[in-house]
């Protein structure tokens, strides 16, 4: 079930047997000269709309602007900053509470977010000790990769050249959803330099056409399918789990 598809009347009727909800979260930035701009939004909204497709879910319209302050060296990159994506995720929390939903599972696909996705929730839930009540609601954070199982598949698939940016993996998933927007290049390196991540012109010049340690020349729509299997099933799995813990009140 997806929350922007809905009528409210069905959001309702959704709450009397539920009370929690998926929200894909992730990026919008380069990903080297075949990686969709928007990859990292992508991957975690196809992996929770599969998993829904099969699973009494609902997700909600996914979060796709995050932390990309170094990649905005190349154009297209769209970024916000710590702050801002806070009050954002913040806000975001405080709608869907407001309603009734008690279980806000946060599915990421971008590394850059984790650090200020956890301090907002950190934020959230001082409110509530500090003013010595229940916060209402508990947020999970899980980034698709580290569902059980992915990686063991991403590994299998792409024993080298996997790296941690503008990886295969991610671009496989894309390119099972969205086969006629595929590109294709002359990767030189074969695989990129790797190293650290800082601003964003110190970024460009450190990886030149933007991939770290990957060669996605070994991605293909066969194997983003089998990459959103393993996803969707352990989402649901997972996603199940968070439901069951003991309501916050």
């Amino acid at each position: 079930m997806l929350l922007h598809k809905s009528t409210w009347i069905e959001i309702e009727a959704y709450l009397a047997r539920s009370k929690t909800v998926i929200i894909p979260i992730g990026s919008n930035e380069q990903h080297g000269p075949t990686g969709l701009l928007g990859t990292d939004w992508m991957c975690p909204e196809i992996i929770a709309h599969k998993a829904q497709t099969s699973a009494d879910l609902l997700v909600a319209p996914t979060f796709n602007i995050g932390m990309a302050q170094h990649h905005l060296g190349f154009p297209g990159t769209i970024a916000l900053r710590p702050s801002t994506f806070m009050a954002a995720i913040g806000d975001w929390c405080l709608s869907l509470a407001g309603h009734g939903f008690e279980k806000l599972y946060f599915l990421n696909g971008h590394g850059g977010n984790v650090a200020t996705i956890e301090a907002a929730f950190s934020e959230l839930y001082a409110e509530a000790s500090f003013a010595g009540r229940p916060r209402g609601f508990a947020c999970k954070l899980m980034n698709w990769w580290d569902l059980k199982g992915v990686m063991r598949v991403a590994q299998k698939q792409f024993p080298e050249g996997h790296g941690s940016h503008a990886t295969p993996s991610e671009i496989a998933i894309t390119q099972w959803a969205y086969p006629d927007a595929i590109k294709s290049a002359d990767y030189t390196p074969k695989i990129a330099p790797t190293g650290p991540i800082r601003e964003a012109l110190d970024f460009r010049a450190r990886y030149a056409d933007g991939r770290m340690g990957s060669d996605p020349a070994q991605a293909s729509p066969e194997k983003g399918g089998e990459l959103v299997a393993a996803a969707a099933s352990a989402l649901i799995e997972d996603v199940a789990r968070f439901a069951a813990e003991p309501a916050v009140r």
